[in-house]
């Protein structure tokens, strides 16, 4: 049996995920959890990254209360894009910066130098104003201090990595989010680093999900009272990881659910084409080293935000409330883009979504049921859209649309994909990031030994529900709606 830790950290909160491999299932179980939010001081939005470590330490000393045996390996990983800066003594030069703090101009600034297009032709990515790229050029014209001093920069689950084992490598599938990978060359874009005047220094060697990368540091491992466990680079991206544990087979298509639905397909080779771009897709790394055409369509945040805004009103609902209420409203009566720029930064969510309904000549919703209804329904259509374009891409249809992770526990949500998509929608495993993390540390040990392996002991160890879907008039009137909103 072996015993594997997952740190499975999110925009707004943490776990730590015992698994127990006997080489046929997996087990898991979680051991402790914690909330994360960023902090804004000054007009600067971070993430606190001495609470994210010392709750990693926590996390391992739930392992050793467990009290069933030796760690044998551990592996992190997290959102993309964000990172945090060394000095020459390997200290950490500030707490690192939030995503949500990006703003458009930031894309501006480069595109003066290195315009989009020829940033796609470079890296696949998609623009969006958060990209790892985007942020670094804003500190680089602001002459920011650290940046100056910088020796070394990691993003931020290999940050986190570094501090528990001393190993300072930048893991593939979260290197391709930060717009600054160049995937034809299969190394850094080192032009648009140069063009931009980035210290090229500070990128370190990169490692593949699935190797091994150090052991947990003798003094961190005898504070603990720990065994010095392996370290393993897994897919520390937190979506490749739940990509890596869909136990789908066929012609699938992927949606990764939660504050953002990351929607793609699996592909061997990038796919660069002026279609892809044009339709706002990013080519993201895959733990077998292959390619994910996806499209970051802005999820749960939405309603995630409006549970924030009710609450502030004094009315704390939980998700079962919420989606009761949902159930309740009339369907199909209030359409948004979930992608519509003013829905990214957080706050008075409710008041932008009754805006956007009637400055586009909607009803307008107002109770908890109708905006929650009026959010599940255009993200389904929103699903919708994105499988169009990912057929487009691949060039055939796409059979069944399997989502993981947190989102999945929504079951209206579920089936209002299926209807709209008019296909079968398999749910599951709902831990998806954390079953992919682990999984690629047995593969690091030796204990799985390729992707086909590992999708084999998800199947056998999760259990995924289908959805059949009952597609109407109504949902090809709402699609109409949609397009029409997104022109």
């Amino acid at each position: 049996m072996k015993n594997l830790l997952a740190f499975d950290l999110g925009a707004s909160n943490g776990r730590a995920i015992l698994g127990r491999f006997d080489g046929e299932k997996i087990e898991m179980h979680e051991l402790h959890r914690f909330e994360n939010n960023y902090v804004e001081m000054n007009g600067i939005c971070y993430w606190d990254l001495p609470y994210l470590y010392n709750q990693l330490k926590l996390g391992l000393l739930a392992f050793k209360n467990a009290d069933v045996g030796q760690l044998d390996c551990f592996g992190i990983d997290t959102w993309g894009v964000d990172y945090g800066l060394l000095d020459e003594n390997g200290h950490l030069l500030g707490n690192p910066r939030a995503y949500r703090m990006a703003v458009d101009a930031d894309m501006e600034a480069v595109w003066k130098t290195v315009d989009f297009p020829t940033l796609f032709a470079r890296t696949g990515i998609a623009s969006l104003s958060f990209n790892t790229v985007y942020q670094l050029y804003r500190r680089e014209r602001e002459n920011d201090a650290a940046l100056r001093e910088a020796k070394t920069l990691l993003l931020l689950p290999d940050l986190l990595g570094y501090f528990l084992t001393g190993e300072r490598k930048s893991e593939y599938t979260n290197a391709t989010t930060s717009m600054l990978y160049n995937p034809t060359k299969k190394d850094w874009d080192r032009e648009t680093i140069r063009a931009l005047g980035l210290p090229e220094g500070i990128f370190t060697e990169l490692d593949r999900a699935g190797s091994l990368r150090g052991h947990l540091r003798p003094e961190l491992a005898r504070e603990l009272g720990l065994n010095k466990a392996a370290f393993a680079a897994v897919g520390t991206h937190d979506t490749a990881s739940a990509v890596a544990a869909i136990p789908g087979s066929g012609s699938f298509a992927f949606c990764s659910s939660g504050t953002w639905s990351l929607f793609g397909v699996e592909t061997d080779r990038p796919i660069l084409t002026d279609a892809v771009r044009d339709a706002g897709f990013s080519n993201e790394g895959t733990i077998q080293g292959g390619f994910r055409p996806l499209k970051n369509i802005m999820g749960l945040w939405l309603i995630q935000e409006c549970r924030r805004d009710w609450k502030k009103a004094g009315k704390s609902y939980s998700w079962d409330e919420i989606v009761r209420e949902a159930e309740k409203a009339e369907p199909l009566r209030s359409i948004v883009d979930p992608d519509y720029s003013e829905f990214f930064k957080g706050g008075e969510m409710v008041a932008k979504i009754q805006a956007f309904c009637r400055e586009s000549g909607q009803h307008v919703p107002q109770t908890v049921g109708e905006v929650s209804r009026c959010i599940y329904e255009s993200l389904a259509l929103k699903y919708h859209w994105a499988l169009e374009r990912l057929e487009e891409i691949k060039g055939s249809r796409i059979d069944t649309l399997n989502i993981v992770g947190g989102g999945i526990q929504n079951r209206l949500l579920n089936q209002m994909a299926a209807d709209s998509i008019s296909r079968p929608v398999v749910t599951g495993p709902v831990e998806g990031a954390a079953i992919g993390n682990l999984l690629a540390q047995a593969m690091a040990l030796g204990e799985v030994r390729n992707m086909d392996e590992l999708r084999a002991v998800v199947r056998r160890s999760e259990k995924v529900e289908t959805y059949e879907p009952h597609h109407t008039p109504a949902w090809d009137a709402a699609y109409g709606k949609l397009l029409s909103l997104m022109k």
